[in-house]
């Protein structure tokens, strides 16, 4: 139907319609996923021709206007096999959208419903994107609300009166607990959030889901369940559920879709009762390659050309939640060899990696970082990966460590790479000790990535590309001769569609200033250490800043001017 008239049309050759004919007769597929795969037209494109030719209203969808509650009006099954969605129900008449209304058995379907439910069906021709977004949002949040209706009959209680303990572990053991529990888990893992907060009020229990950094407010759900809620995440992390007044800690994990998906579990004793935050360690989102992080050109090479080395020190600098850890266990699974002995000592273990031996410190029997790796080195080591250098113990160690033929990874809280030298001198390091063994020291932030999909091309303000040109204009000579850039440059900005989430962005990427040890910052170190003749050598050997490092990739489009100033200000 859509290919003859797109050969009609003149948009399809005889050859390429006889293509893809054939591809659909082999294949099974319908005729708006090969042509989509085959990236012949924009998705919107093809939609609005098939609704002329079907004669049926394209509807553009708004989430917001889509109330879980109507998922009861079609069976599940009906909706995931004939890509059928309840729009919205006024009186007896439900408007659904259908991705192939032209399906003459989705459409018996659809008069056997109306049949058997007194209703009237108006029919909108959707996308095939925006059928898997409305999936994907609604689904979840009606599993909760059904499961919290079951949950609050269940637990039968006001919210004056708690529920004893007994009556706590029989209710946790129940369907609609579970299920409740079950549905946020979820929630959070398919929308890609990197952590859940579970947060008590007065009248309302609050469901936060982090997202690319922000945090959004997702659910809310009626204080009595609360109780029910924090006992069931304690019971999956092995915490007691009968101690509130103090902060525990544990994790879980399950298996979903063929990966291992682990939760980090804080609870934290508010006024108003225990506040949960979760953290997800999904593989698929967390563990990334050297490529993906964001070094690219000097400073990819300088790192590859440290991890190289047998013996060293390489720390990571930043903030917390500027991606320091994903840096070191990318780095990891570079060096992960048969022939190379890897231990970690970590607060906490964020991932296992296969082949590699981890290990978590519990500062409550006396195991720290120092005296982990102070039995590290009777482990016959090549690498060592210390989570956080946090004192002078354990800065010492490490020092030792690097000096005595051991690779080692850590990580330390400073502004930037320049404040790498004082900070370790401040913990009490010797100063003639840091050129013998720091190799590298990295520091970074994260900004949020455009969507490829939807960014658009803009031209920058008159300000904002006085800022751009004065940075390029800073920049290493050897990197500004490989830029080309006119007076009339343009930038890219956020737009928002369906593939992210109407947000603009696509996941987060690092922003990066990498400084080596070289000789002649070896004499700086062991004459004067000032910060400021660090940084007359860092500026000698082309060290690029975070902020210019941003900028590169503002010119490539790969980040917003916004994203940048606001990590690097």
């Amino acid at each position: 139907m859509i290919i003859e008239e797109l050969k009609k049309s003149g948009i399809l050759t005889e050859e390429q319609e006889k293509a893809l004919k054939k591809e659909i007769e082999t294949s099974g597929k319908k005729e708006e996923e090969v042509i989509l795969e085959k990236k012949i037209l924009s998705e919107e494109k093809l939609f609005s021709i098939k609704s002329q030719i079907l004669k049926i209203p394209l509807k553009k969808i708004d989430l917001k206007e889509i109330s879980p509650t109507l998922f009861k009006e079609i069976p599940e099954s009906t909706i995931n096999f004939y890509k059928i969605i309840p729009l919205s129900k006024k009186g007896n008449v439900l408007e659904v959208g259908m991705v192939h209304p032209e399906d003459l058995n989705a459409i018996e379907a659809l008069k056997f419903l109306a049949r058997k439910k007194g209703l009237e069906i108006r029919i909108f021709l959707i996308t095939l994107s925006d059928f898997k977004k409305i999936l994907e949002e609604s689904k979840p949040k009606e599993e909760i609300e059904e499961t919290l209706k079951e949950l609050e009959k269940a637990i039968k209680t006001e919210v004056e009166k708690k529920p004893t303990i007994p009556e706590l572990e029989r209710i946790t053991e129940e369907a609609p607990i579970i299920k409740a529990v079950a549905s946020i888990l979820r929630y959070g893992i398919e929308g890609e959030s990197s952590d859940i907060h579970i947060e008590p009020f007065k009248d309302k229990l609050r469901v936060r889901y982090r997202f690319l950094g922000n945090l959004y407010s997702s659910l809310f759900l009626p204080i009595t369940v609360h109780p029910a809620i924090v006992a069931r995440v304690k019971i999956l992390s092995n915490l007691r559920i009968d101690e509130t007044r103090i902060p525990q800690d544990g994790r879980f994990s399950i298996e979903l879709g063929g990966r291992k998906i682990d939760f980090r579990v804080s609870t934290f004793p508010t006024t108003m009762g225990e506040k949960v935050a979760i953290r997800i360690l999904d593989p698929k989102v967390g563990l990334k390659k050297m490529e993906e992080l964001g070094l690219s050109g000097r400073n990819f090479a300088v790192v590859n050309k440290a991890i190289t080395k047998p013996f060293g020190m390489i720390l990571v600098t930043g903030p917390t939640g500027s991606g320091k850890t994903t840096t070191l266990y990318a780095i990891l699974q570079k060096l992960n060899k048969d022939n190379v002995n890897i231990v970690t000592v970590e607060d906490p273990v964020e991932y296992f990696i296969e082949g590699i031996n981890q290990s978590q410190i519990k500062p409550e029997i006396g195991y720290t970082f120092a005296i982990g790796l102070r039995h590290i080195l009777r482990q016959d080591p090549d690498i060592i990966m210390v989570g956080e250098i946090r004192d002078k113990e354990t800065a010492e160690l490490a020092v030792h460590a690097a000096l005595t033929g051991h690779l080692v990874l850590s990580t330390l809280h400073t502004n930037n790479a320049i404040g790498v030298i004082p900070r370790l001198i401040d913990l009490g390091v010797p100063p003639f000790l840091i050129p013998y063994s720091l190799s590298l020291a990295i520091a970074q932030r994260l900004v949020r990535r455009l969507c490829d999909k939807c960014k658009k091309e803009t031209k920058p303000s008159k300000e904002v590309k006085d800022l751009i040109l004065e940075e390029i204009e800073k920049l290493p000579n050897e990197i500004k001769k490989k830029i080309k850039i006119s007076q009339d440059f343009k930038i890219y900005e956020r737009k928002g569609c369906d593939e992210c989430h109407k947000t603009g962005f696509s996941g987060r990427i690092g922003i990066f200033e990498v400084l080596k040890m070289t000789k002649s910052l070896e004499e700086i170190i062991l004459q004067k250490h000032s910060e400021m003749k660090i940084l007359e050598e860092a500026k000698r050997q082309g060290m690029i800043t975070m902020r210019q490092d941003g900028i590169l990739k503002v010119l490539q489009g790969i980040t917003t001017i916004e994203e940048v100033l606001r990590e690097t200000t």
